[in-house]
């Protein structure tokens, strides 16, 4: 009687882990793989994506770890449908875990960044640069739309760039989900990766109070003015009733990292304020947020201000 072959089995180990990396020409793929690498991934960029499934075969060796693949419109044998095709067939594997994500940029970021570099725009043979990123980003759109990340580089600095992006992929040390409270102002654009976002423009503007306005959220003044503000305790606790439902579940699902983000109008007062204190209400609760506030140091301007003032 024969002896059954052994089959290889995935279910007692961890399924490879592979981040697929596209977007617009100059808008930043290579700075983020770049990242990712440093992170502990291997990295590829430019891969025809036709041999994407005999680089991921059950046979890999998968010992070294998250494997990340770049590919844009000059990768050869890119066409967006059939590599969504491919994507789907790879993503019903219980061996892979495949996330995709699509740098993004606005067209006219784009065109200033090629003009400052004097580079040819891979699309804009015989035409101008801002006909080859109007092509381009027609080719991508589908890629865009499927892309369960999607990061908005138009005013962000290479610096800033990577930054969210070690948000999103740096691993803890203990494996246990990363938790960060930030604050921003809205008059300087969303933050890109933030999972929850609070607008806090219903509350009384410190801006507008003489003494206040070249404080911040840090100071004690500031902080008693948005405590007297009928609607401020009330929000603060339906908001942390919230956030400790949502992160346990978040944490069971395997989230590795979030990102709670208090918006205000100028970044300097309420939000910064508001996301101190919610840092130290969930420190109390036996959570462990990194605080950032991401336009503290900005100045402060009535143009900016102007549109919550009562």
């Amino acid at each position: 009687m024969d002896t059954p072959v052994a089959q290889p089995s995935h279910q007692n180990s961890d399924p490879q882990r592979l981040l697929l990396v596209t977007g617009l020409s100059g808008a930043g793929k290579s700075t983020a793989l770049a990242v990712l690498e440093d992170l502990g991934w291997e990295t590829i960029d430019n891969f025809p994506v036709r041999l994407l499934d005999g680089l991921v075969s059950p046979a890999t060796d998968r010992s070294q770890g998250p494997l990340a693949i770049g590919f844009d419109s000059r990768t050869r044998g890119f066409v967006p449908t059939e590599i969504i095709g491919l994507v789907k067939q790879l993503a019903a594997r219980p061996d892979l875990a495949i996330t995709f994500m699509f740098i993004d940029c606005a067209g006219g970021e784009l065109e200033r960044r090629y003009n400052e570099t004097r580079r040819r725009h891979p699309m804009a043979q015989g035409r101008t640069v801002r006909d080859g990123i109007a092509a381009e980003r027609e080719l991508l759109e589908p890629l865009r739309r499927w892309a369960d990340i999607v990061i908005d580089t138009t005013g962000l600095s290479s610096n800033e760039l990577q930054s969210h992006v070690r948000e999103q992929f740096e691993p803890s040390e203990d494996g246990a989900m990363t938790l960060t409270v930030s604050s921003f102002g809205f008059a300087r654009g969303m933050p890109p990766l933030a999972d929850l976002v609070f607008d806090m423009r219903f509350l009384d503007n410190p801006h507008w109070i003489e003494d206040l306005r070249e404080l911040t959220g840090q100071d004690a003044p500031v902080g008693e003015h948005i405590q007297r503000d009928p609607g401020f305790t009330l929000a603060f606790n339906q908001i942390f009733d919230l956030l400790t439902t949502l992160l346990p579940r978040y944490a069971v699902q395997g989230k590795a990292y979030v990102h709670v983000a208090f918006g205000c109008t100028g970044g300097r007062h309420r939000s910064v304020f508001t996301a101190e204190r919610m840092a130290q209400s969930l420190r109390d609760a036996g959570f462990s947020p990194t605080v950032r506030h991401r336009n503290l140091g900005s100045r402060a301007t009535d143009e900016i201000e102007r549109e919550s003032r009562k």
